[in-house]
């Protein structure tokens, strides 16, 4: 009987746990440090440089860095970002 009401317990809890963090990344979330990006623009043209900060959105596959000052918005289809220079 106690096995019983112990696989029940934790059957709960996996359900509880599960509804209230619907979204994995959040739960499995890291920090990534990047200090090199080369970004094409829509020109054809490549931005290269030490990044000065980077940002990515959640649900979207839109991702912000900062290179020298100036902030780029663009697709992650269009970013290289390193961890050292290439």
């Amino acid at each position: 009987m106690k096995k019983i009401i112990c696989i029940i317990l934790v059957l709960a809890t996996a359900l509880i746990l599960t509804a209230c963090n619907s979204n994995r990344e959040k739960f499995f979330d890291t920090k990534w440090n990047f200090e090199h990006a080369i970004i094409q623009l829509g020109n054809g043209e490549l931005i290269e440089g030490k990044v000065d900060s980077w940002r990515d959105f959640s649900e979207s596959d839109t991702v912000q860095v900062t290179i020298g000052g100036i902030t780029y918005l663009t697709h992650y289809s269009n970013v290289i970002l390193c961890s050292s220079k290439p």
